[in-house]
């Protein structure tokens, strides 16, 4: 994946949070999980494409 696709995402990624924080009420705790949760998301992603990290699917949990 090119550079440039992969900062259009992370902006569009971070634009559609700030505006889900900035204009959806809901309870800051569910607030805080949200963004959490995108942000583990969006990191996990970005080391998947530059190959940092195998894909999630070869880790068991168990």
């Amino acid at each position: 994946m090119p550079l440039l696709n992969i900062v259009v995402t992370l902006i569009i990624v971070g634009v559609g949070l700030y505006l889900v924080n900035r204009y959806i009420p809901m309870a800051s705790s569910i607030k805080s999980i949200l963004n959490i949760l995108i942000v583990v998301v969006t990191c996990v992603w970005l080391l998947q494409v530059t190959g940092l990290w195998g894909p999630v699917s070869h880790f068991r949990l168990s």
